[in-house]
C-alpha cells in the first residue's frame, strides 16, 4: 500500500483487502464521539472474505441513520421505487446468514427481498450508540437492540467513517464504511 491519506487508503481497500489489512487501518484511526455520528450516512463495504462480504449490498443496503443517542436506524435500505426505508434487523434471519451465507447470493431471492422488503420495515429505532472500547481505543458504538451486534467507528476524515460490525458467531468483524449525505 503507497498511500498515506486516510481518505486514500480507504479507496485502496474498497476494492478489497485481507482481514489484518483493514484491521490496521481501523486501528490506526481516531476515535469517533457519539455527536459526530449524527446525521444520514450511506454505506459502503471493505470486502475482506467474511462471510457477509457482498450481503448488505446485495440486499438494497443504503446506510445508517442517526436521529440521536438513542434514536438509531442501523438499516436503512433503498426501496425498489425509490426512496429508502428502515429495516427491522431484528427481522432477519441472522442464524441463516452465519451458516449459510452462499444460499443468501441468489440473485432471486435478492430480487425479491428488494421488493418484499419493506414489509419488515419500521419507524422505531432498533440501535442505540454509546462509547465503548473496542480494540484498545474509546469511540462511538452503535449497539443493536435485537441482536449481539456491535458496530464501532473510527474517523477517516470529516465526512467519512470506518465501521468494524462485531457479531457473535463471526471470527473477524464485517468491515465498512460510511460517508456523510
Amino acid at each position: 500500500m503507497t498511500t498515506t491519506a486516510p481518505a486514500d487508503t480507504l479507496r485502496y481497500l474498497e476494492h478489497g483487502a485481507t482481514i489484518g489489512e483493514a484491521l490496521a487501518f481501523f486501528d490506526g484511526l481516531p476515535a469517533v464521539t457519539v455527536e459526530e455520528l449524527l446525521g444520514r450516512w450511506t454505506g459502503g463495504e471493505i470486502p475482506t472474505g467474511n462471510p457477509m462480504d457482498g450481503l448488505l449490498g446485495r440486499f438494497g443496503w443504503h446506510g445508517k441513520r442517526f436521529d440521536s443517542p438513542e434514536d438509531v436506524h442501523p438499516l436503512v435500505m433503498d426501496r425498489a421505487g425509490g426512496g429508502t426505508f428502515s429495516l427491522n434487523p431484528g427481522l432477519l434471519p441472522l442464524p441463516a446468514l452465519l451458516r449459510y451465507p452462499a444460499a443468501l447470493r441468489n440473485p432471486a431471492l435478492a430480487r425479491a427481498a428488494r421488493v418484499l422488503g419493506p414489509a419488515l420495515g419500521t419507524r422505531a429505532p432498533k440501535a442505540r450508540l454509546r462509547l465503548t472500547r473496542y480494540r484498545d481505543v474509546d469511540s462511538a458504538t452503535m449497539c443493536y437492540d435485537d441482536l449481539p451486534i456491535l458496530d464501532a467507528f473510527r474517523r477517516v476524515d470529516g465526512d467519512t467513517l470506518l465501521g468494524a460490525m462485531d457479531m457473535r458467531g463471526l471470527e473477524q468483524p464485517f468491515m465498512f464504511f460510511l460517508r456523510r449525505e
